[in-house]
């Protein structure tokens, strides 16, 4: 054991995938707060295709990374000890970091909570491996008779924060966005600012829209749940209300990115156009409506239209909007984009 202390692309292509040249070379990144319990049986799980395990301790009360320095015997286990906690976003970030130093071609982050089985990394990293993708996360909601396993709490929670982050991210087609079993291409990982990732819980979340950002094929892989009997240290009414700011805040950055400073196309005229003529129709039919309940004279059959129509076209060219966006997601690896190293 070692010691340490761009734009989204709609097209698509149909040239084969090439075949890899050999077995990738492949870097887990295990954060690690407070899971004494459970991290010696996690690392132990994790097969003879990894080269590298990077366990980061978060600055852990109990000493996690000094357990694994103690008990765990494996040669590829490399401990890294945070002096002070980062959040989980940033203990993942100290492991990509090295993981990127090392060499590594496929990197993926595995909790150390026991939640993600490693017996499933093989088929996590299967997309990558293939060239179908940049980024493969798990998605805990493909069968549904395995979902009486999660949670109900944890189960709604997620399927409201699925949809908001497929507004934010741009990805239409990918569902269970907080699911932190991912696994990423170094070259991909590379090309984006991880400087500007946040470090806290929100990370998953704002990695999918850096990858929105940068052009980048996400894949979700459908992998089973897995609760115990571990509590997570997540608090729900603290983390909530960041969430939807983080989220809100994205989703105009992505749209200013993709639709004004990197392109501007037909989508663009019809988000425009669609706010100003429902905003217009909002406003002058609720005045015209209020001057109608305060002087007991109805409002004209002109009056009427003029308030309506706006409206009517400003929700279809809304609506014509979300079609171009739903459609606007990568199809090419940005890892096969990039010229070759």
């Amino acid at each position: 054991m070692r010691d340490s202390v761009g734009t989204s692309a709609a097209a698509s292509t149909t040239d084969p995938v090439p075949a890899p040249a050999g077995p990738p070379v492949i870097a887990v990144v295990v954060p690690c707060y407070q899971e004494t319990a459970r991290i010696l049986d996690v690392l132990a799980g994790i097969g003879d295709e990894v080269r590298d395990i990077i366990v980061v301790d978060d600055a852990c009360p109990d000493r996690t990374g000094e357990l694994v320095r103690e008990r765990c015997t494996d040669p590829r286990v490399e401990v890294i000890v945070h002096d002070h906690n980062q959040g989980v976003g940033g203990a993942t970030l100290t492991g990509l970091r090295r993981a990127l130093s090392r060499d590594a071609q496929i990197i993926v982050k595995l909790d150390g909570d026991g939640q993600m089985d490693p017996a499933d990394l093989p088929r996590l990293v299967a997309p990558i491996v293939q060239g179908r993708a940049d980024y493969a996360k798990g998605n805990r909601f493909h069968d549904l008779d395995l979902l009486s396993r999660m949670p109900r709490g944890r189960l709604i929670g997620n399927l409201a924060l699925s949809f908001v982050s497929k507004l934010s991210t741009g990805y239409w087609d990918m569902f269970d966005p907080t699911n932190g079993y991912v696994a990423i291409h170094a070259r991909c990982a590379a090309e984006l600012p991880l400087d500007k990732l946040s470090p806290g819980y929100f990370f998953e979340s704002d990695m999918l829209f850096r990858l929105n950002v940068a052009g980048a094929v996400v894949e979700d892989v459908p992998l089973p749940p897995r609760y115990g009997d571990e509590r997570s240290s997540l608090r729900v009414g603290r983390e909530a209300f960041r969430f939807v700011l983080r989220h809100v805040r994205n989703v105009f950055k992505r749209v200013l990115y993709a639709y004004f400073l990197r392109d501007f196309n037909i989508a663009s005229i019809e988000l425009v156009a669609g706010n100003l003529l429902l905003a217009f129709g909002v406003l002058f039919g609720g005045v015209r409506w209020w001057q109608s309940v305060a002087s007991g004279v109805p409002a004209t059959a002109g009056t009427v239209v003029l308030a309506a129509l706006p409206v009517i076209l400003g929700v279809q060219m809304l609506m014509a909007f979300f079609n171009f966006d739903t459609r606007n997601v990568p199809r090419v690896p940005l890892h096969r984009r990039l010229p070759p190293t």
